[in-house]
């Protein structure tokens, strides 16, 4: 992202609202200046083609579009200025049918689809069970693990046994000094038995963010030592479970161990697909 988009990025996050209740909006009024519409008639028209677009889309306008007025000082009198609660849809159908020929309607256009498309994810996301939230959360690990022991790697860690302490140091800092033997033995699971496959989503999403960031932190700083990757790996997991602790969150190590594992899980999934009535690809 250049820093222009950046900024124009910024510009867009800076006037969402937040609703006492936790929902979002943007105001449309603010959102046309972001926009660089100079009269409030020329945008009032794309807002109309919005709403037509989101009517048709068989979603409640008056829920995305919720009209409201503003008393604002004229002299020495005052009067209602009109404006609308924008629903992170509705900004994303107005930057569609605004004037292509300006730059920031294509950054806004590319704003609000990622932002929309995020909430959809996290709206799938909360919808499912607890064994599909970890199927998900196990997965994008699986991911983040390659590219951690990539950056790993390009810091100093080459062969398997440092790999392995390297690995150990994340789980000390997020696990307040238990390394992962001991995690083992909290859990109940024998030498072949994998962590991660025994965590609920929770737990998984904590040891993410610890991959995540250390991933990211290792890049950022360029660092280049073992030591000093371990370091790195164990302090990002220090801060995490220092997170956890101030929001007062259950620390990993007491959260409850999951009886089936996520091989397990998929695995049964995979035969109920197998034998549902529909093809698969994977049959073909």
């Amino acid at each position: 992202m250049s820093k222009i988009d950046a900024k124009e990025y910024s510009d867009f996050e800076s006037i969402r609202c937040v609703r006492k209740d936790g929902t979002e909006f943007w105001s449309a009024r603010q959102l046309s200046l972001v926009l660089e519409y100079s009269k409030w008639s020329n945008f009032s028209k794309v807002i109309d083609k919005a709403m037509i677009a989101c009517k048709n889309s068989g979603m409640n306008v008056l829920s995305d579009f919720t009209e409201v007025s503003k008393i604002v000082e004229a002299g020495a009198t005052s009067k209602p200025l009109k404006d609308f609660e924008l629903s992170r849809y509705a900004c994303y159908l107005i930057v569609q049918n605004g004037d292509p020929r300006k730059e920031v309607i294509a950054l806004g256009q590319t704003y609000f689809a990622i932002q929309t498309q995020r909430q959809e994810v996290a709206d799938y996301f909360n919808q499912l069970d607890e064994d599909n939230k970890r199927l998900v959360i196990r997965g994008d690990i699986k991911q983040w693990n390659m590219m951690l022991a990539e950056a790993a790697h390009n810091a100093g860690v080459i062969t398997d046994e440092e790999y392995a302490r390297f690995q150990n140091s994340g789980y000390m800092g997020l696990y307040g000094g238990l390394k992962v033997e001991d995690i083992h033995k909290i859990k109940e699971l024998n030498e072949k038995q994998k962590i991660l496959d025994f965590m609920g989503s929770e737990e998984l999403a904590a040891n993410l963010f610890r991959i995540t960031q250390t991933e990211s932190k290792l890049n950022r700083e360029n660092i280049k030592s073992k030591d000093n990757a371990n370091a790195t790996h164990f302090e990002v997991g220090k801060t995490v479970r220092k997170a956890i602790e101030e929001i007062g969150g259950t620390m990993p190590e007491d959260l409850p161990t999951p009886k089936i594992s996520i091989t397990e899980i998929e695995r049964a999934q995979l035969r109920k697909l197998k034998n549902s009535k529909r093809k698969l690809m994977l049959d073909e």
